[in-house]
């Protein structure tokens, strides 16, 4: 699957804030993901990311 910055993703558990939807703010071996709950910022290696996505909710990739 392809992130970019600024995609708007679900992942499998919540925040202890209660939101569920997270905007990645950062790819690479790490991704930087913001909670739109109370904006807290979190970094997580991309394997343990990657699993816990369920689904990806507004994307900023150009469809061709």
């Amino acid at each position: 699957m392809k992130f970019n910055i600024g995609d708007v993703v679900k992942l499998k558990k919540t925040h202890p804030c209660g939101g569920d939807e997270w905007e990645i703010y950062r790819v690479g071996m790490d991704f930087g993901i913001k909670c739109l709950g109370c904006g807290r910022k979190v970094m997580i290696p991309r394997p343990k990311f990657e699993k816990s996505v369920k689904k990806i909710i507004k994307t900023t990739a150009e469809e061709d």
